[in-house]
């Protein structure tokens, strides 16, 4: 698992605050919706973000 860089952390966690339900463990749908809520044009950054926010709330549920 590669090391995410700073922003992607600090916009995924933003968006996850912002918008908690908007976001599950499933990556296309949080593909869709980081495309949604942000203006990230890039596809690269957009899936990074959205594998981290994935990989947040898969940990989370696995947790509770």
């Amino acid at each position: 698992m590669a090391i995410k860089p700073k922003y992607v952390k600090q916009l995924a966690t933003l968006l996850l605050e912002k918008y908690p339900q908007s976001f599950n463990t499933d990556f296309e749908t949080n593909k869709e919706n980081v495309a949604r809520l942000t203006n990230v044009e890039s596809k690269g950054v957009r899936n990074r973000i959205a594998g981290y926010i994935t990989r947040k709330k898969a940990s989370s549920a696995a947790a509770a």
